[in-house]
């Protein structure tokens, strides 16, 4: 009787270690007996290269899914903060025409209320989509975290909050606003999970990339603070594990979740040039692990400048390629007192900057434009006048672009959608008058 075979085994060592083999052979009948003729070969090498392939082609594939989905996002967010532009332009207008006293104020500050919800999903959004607007500064997250969990705490009180905060915590170079609203969404997501009370752990401590060697990631080397966030909840099944940084991926009863909460944490992260990762089984709760880089730098608190409209004169040129939000910018700009100057694109804009230049004070100018965009017109008018005065404007926050156009010496920054506040602060911001 003869035959071959080919397999793959695990053998173990004289010092009980194991490792992998194969072993090939055939068997033959040689003088009327039996015999069987094999050799076995160490493929644990072999066998490492196999499994660091799959976790090479694990992170591609993930890394490929996010960026795809995060450029979709970003330009669903995009369009629409164009269209709450509108909404909130007209709003802003009607309200500076009126007071309190007028029937239909209130409605109006209502209409402003339903503009700053849906603001709030744009910015998950670009959270997501790692559009977002990151003033950095050396922060304390151990602040945070007990500010935000004491915030928290007030409303869901059948949840106990313990805390085990690493003294010498070392500061994130981070924007505090963002970290913000990243901590809010994972306490909120935590008390969801526990409608009928339970405990919420937050720990943080000073790790480095050597403790992140086994995650899905090959972590920059050098130090990271690490914030984990834990619920005693019923656990999360693997299947939604793997969804659970999607966007509009949710879990919540059809009115009671965006699915946009942890997207925008994911991104909030990656745009920190951090990591987060989930561990959960089901009937054992959940821990969300965040690792955000370390930096040298002393924590600093930021103090906010409080708000009012303030009226200017001189000319302002207007450029955006959208007809409804350039309408209501025109209007906006009058009733605070400038001439305006009105360009549907970016060639337009060059046009008349060239015609004009030396009668305009301001230009306020679109980043995403079709044929010329806004770092090109910026470009040429920086060449008609080196000293132009020009306020970027964009639905996306500042993104890489944006960033590259302030460096080059344009002076300010705008995100729609924008009351009259907040314009009328920017233009005395770049114009310093």
């Amino acid at each position: 009787m003869t035959g071959e075979f080919d397999c793959e085994s695990v053998a173990v060592r004289k010092d009980g270690t194991t490792f992998n083999i194969r072993v090939r052979g055939t068997s033959f009948d040689y003088g009327g007996k039996p015999h069987l003729l094999a050799v076995t070969r160490d493929i644990t090498e072999r066998k490492q290269a196999e499994e660091e392939k799959k976790k090479l082609e694990a992170q591609l594939q993930r890394a490929q899914k996010m960026e795809a989905i995060g450029t979709l996002a970003g330009g669903i967010a995009h369009d629409f903060n164009n269209l709450l532009m509108s909404i909130q332009g007209n709003a802003s207008i009607t309200l500076f025409d009126i007071d309190a006293t007028h029937p239909h104020y209130e409605n109006l500050k209502n209409i402003e209320k339903q503009v700053k919800r849906g603001a709030t999903l744009t910015r998950q959004l670009l959270g997501y989509a790692r559009k977002g607007k990151y003033e950095m500064q050396p922060v304390d997250l151990n602040r945070l975290v007990e500010e935000i969990s004491e915030t928290f705490g007030r409303t869901r009180k059948g949840i106990t909050i313990h805390r085990d905060l690493a003294e010498n915590l070392f500061a994130i170079e981070a924007d505090e606003a963002q970290i913000e609203q990243v901590l809010l969404n994972m306490y909120v997501n935590a008390g969801d999970a526990m409608p009928g009370g339970g405990d919420l752990i937050l720990k943080t401590m000073n790790v480095t990339h050597k403790d992140m060697k086994d995650e899905l990631y090959d972590a920059k080397p050098g130090n990271y603070v690490l914030l984990e966030v834990t619920d005693t909840g019923p656990g999360i099944d693997k299947e939604t594990v793997e969804r659970i940084f999607d966007p509009f991926f949710t879990t919540k009863e059809m009115g009671r979740g965006t699915g946009l909460g942890l997207s925008s944490v994911y991104g909030i992260i990656k745009g920190h040039g951090g990591y987060i990762d989930v561990d959960s089984e089901i009937d054992r709760g959940t821990t969300f692990s965040i690792y955000l880089p370390a930096t040298d730098k002393e924590a600093e608190e930021t103090v906010k400048a409080a708000e009012q409209i303030i009226k200017g004169s001189g000319t302002v040129l207007l450029v955006d390629d959208e007809a409804m939000v350039l309408d209501v910018g025109v209007k906006m700009l009058k009733r605070l007192g400038y001439t305006v100057l009105e360009a549907k694109g970016g060639r337009e804009a060059v046009e008349i900057y060239k015609a004009n230049g030396n009668k305009i004070d301001l230009v306020i100018l679109d980043m995403i434009m079709p044929n010329m965009g806004g770092g090109e017109a910026y470009d040429k008018m920086k060449e008609i006048n080196p000293n132009v005065k020009v306020l970027l404007s964009s639905g996306y926050s500042v993104d890489s672009e944006a960033k590259e156009i302030l460096t080059r010496g344009c002076d300010g920054f705008i995100q729609k959608p924008f009351t009259m506040k907040e314009l009328s602060q920017s233009i005395r911001e770049v114009t310093g008058k």
